[in-house]
């Protein structure tokens, strides 16, 4: 009497993995979906713990941070000091150990009359400036990802760019939540860990009723504020030569008129009657989102869509 073994077929079994195949190709597009979608809410959420901050910061100081970069009536200019990095020392101050009231805005950590009352640790003149003055964080540090901007010594990686010249390398900025995986940044406590991208930050001029790209110094918001950070390219590709890092789309095009994109890039398109730039009265946000490109559709930011 012949037996029937049981069991699948070369047949059977090469259909059961396709149709696996099948339903995991499927399965893969919406999980990405869904792993992006909770990136974006996580990064809007950091950028409303960031909101919070500077509303408390406005009510101790009556205004938002400035965030100008460049200022030829400076004597010597001040130039190595944007928006990006006023806006970490607002949140958490210029040595992430609060904000002092005496700030002068100024890389180097002076404060408004040039020194010798410093608030730098590192200077600190204690018959004059104690950290009894600071101001506590306005917001968690975890929140919003403090990193230093350069690298403080050759093959240190203790910052985003190993170059970040014109801008001081021993200040920090505030990175969004899209880790750069391929890129490692040591720590204090030598911990390697990804960075994101800088949050860009521009504050509104209340005073202006300009919205011009010939004439970013006077207009609602200069397209100048941001613009040293944007030009050292994409901190994915810090550690690649000049020649293969790829450049924001906000760079300003410098034949007139030149911040045509970055005016375009802010406008409010739901009022059709003039070109109004949105939150005309306090200031703008702006993450590169997952790309890490400013000025591409991925951008999270606190206005528009």
């Amino acid at each position: 009497m012949r037996t029937r073994t049981s069991g699948l077929t070369l047949i059977e079994i090469l259909v059961v993995v396709s149709i696996i195949a099948i339903l995991v190709g499927l399965l893969l597009p919406a999980v990405h979906t869904v792993q992006k979608m909770a990136k974006e809410t996580k990064q809007r959420a950091q950028l409303t713990a960031i909101e919070l901050g500077l509303a408390a910061f406005k009510s101790d100081f009556g205004d938002y941070p400035p965030s100008s970069w460049w200022n030829p009536n400076v004597a010597g200019g001040v130039q190595n000091y944007c928006g990006a990095q006023k806006l970490a020392e607002a949140l958490l101050g210029w040595d992430l150990l609060g904000f002092h009231p005496d700030s002068a805005w100024r890389a180097d950590g002076l404060d408004r009359n040039g020194g010798p009352a410093t608030y730098d640790p590192a200077k600190v003149n204690p018959a004059s400036v104690t950290l009894d003055k600071r101001k506590g964080r306005y917001v968690e540090a975890e929140m919003v990802n403090p990193f230093m901007l350069g690298w403080s010594g050759a093959g240190m990686q203790d910052g985003l760019f190993v170059d970040c010249n014109p801008l001081a390398a021993r200040t920090y900025v505030l990175c969004d939540v899209f880790s750069v995986s391929d890129r490692k940044i040591r720590m204090p406590d030598d911990r390697m860990v990804s960075p994101g991208t800088p949050i860009l930050y521009f504050r509104a001029n209340t005073a202006s009723k300009i919205h011009d790209a010939t004439a970013p110094d006077v207009s609602i918001y200069c397209g100048r504020d941001n613009v040293p950070l944007i030009g050292l390219g994409r901190v994915a590709d810090a550690l690649k030569p000049a020649a293969l890092r790829r450049q924001h789309q906000l760079l300003p095009d410098y034949a007139a008129p030149g911040f045509q994109y970055f005016y375009e890039y802010i406008r409010d398109l739901k009022v059709q009657a003039r070109p109004w730039p949105c939150r005309p009265d306090s200031y703008l946000l702006v993450s590169a989102g997952a790309d890490g490109i400013y000025g591409t559709n991925d951008d999270i930011r606190n206005f528009g869509q």
